[in-house]
């Protein structure tokens, strides 16, 4: 005949005590504060949004507004439409992105994987110090570097460049935060199985945060599209499309609302709210992109 233990007595859950009324009170209070706290930042970024769409959306449901630009059209014209000023916007971007990304992708795996000593801590530093740089200091030292200093010609390429020391940090410090929070254990287990260090990150590290690096890089994308100083500073305006990168004016959106906001005329004003409009909208789609692609490839891994 056996014993009973206290082993196999079962174990009665512990109760919580009753939460008092103070603590409850503190609790709705602090929630509410929360609430009233996001409803205020909420007001501002509605209303914004709001007033960009009432007045931006006439231009930007016009037949000509995606496909034409402004060349010949006069200041009093309600016609012709930002096709230069998108293609602008988007190919000084996409020159920057393929600058920046590999450049961005290698210094934050140099950081995460081989950082060690007076270089990796020089490079953190170096990175902390551009991400504080404002605009239009980029835009003065590619001026003084790439124009003043070799005589290079105002372009589009130039914007580029610029907009490649605004997007670096952000891509280097998102891609290091994705890089971190993969788990050491599927390291460990690559080296255990006498992998080398350079294909476990390959083909282990680089894969498992590869959905959170596509959407920092994408946000990093959508951050810059909207600088204005380093396109005042860098090329001048066009009413019509260039296709050069590496001569001549060169439009794009932001700079085509600094032009158009001294025009007096309706039709100016029109073409200033549509392409503010038409600028939050690619900026929105490039979100919702980012968004997408990392619920994709989180739900295929």
């Amino acid at each position: 005949m056996t014993t009973a233990t206290k082993f196999d007595r079962p174990i009665k859950a512990p109760t919580f005590r009753h939460v008092s009324t103070a603590r409850r009170v503190k609790n709705h209070l602090a929630t509410g504060v929360v609430w009233v706290c996001f409803a205020i930042a909420l007001v501002p970024l509605i209303w914004v949004l709001w007033v960009v769409l009432a007045r931006g959306f006439e231009a930007i449901v016009s037949a000509d507004w995606w496909g034409k630009s402004l060349n010949g059209v006069l200041p009093e014209q309600v016609a012709g439409g930002v096709y230069h000023a998108i293609y602008g916007t988007l190919v000084q971007a996409a020159i920057a992105a393929l600058i920046s990304v590999p450049l961005g992708v290698m210094a934050a795996i140099y950081l995460v994987e081989y950082g060690r000593g007076w270089l990796a801590r020089t490079t953190t530093f170096m990175v902390d110090i551009l991400a504080g740089v404002p605009s239009i200091v980029a835009a003065l030292f590619v001026f003084a570097a790439w124009i003043s200093t070799f005589g290079m010609p105002q372009s589009g390429l130039a914007v580029s460049f610029a907009l490649v020391l605004l997007m670096l940090p952000v891509v280097v410090r998102s891609t290091e935060e994705m890089l971190k929070l993969v788990p050491d254990e599927l390291r460990e287990a690559s080296y255990a199985l006498g992998i080398p260090k350079w294909k476990t990150i390959l083909r282990i590290v680089v894969p498992t945060a590869l959905p959170g690096m596509i959407s920092g890089i994408l946000l990093a994308v959508a951050r810059v599209m909207g600088e204005t100083a380093p396109v005042l500073v860098l090329v001048g305006y066009s009413r019509s499309i260039n296709f050069d990168m590496f001569d001549g004016n060169m439009a794009s959106l932001p700079l085509l609302i600094y032009q158009e906001f001294s025009n007096p005329e309706a039709a100016g004003q029109l073409r200033v709210w549509g392409a503010a409009l038409t600028l939050i909208l690619i900026i929105a789609l490039l979100y919702l992109a980012a968004a997408l692609v990392n619920r994709l490839l989180t739900r295929n891994r």
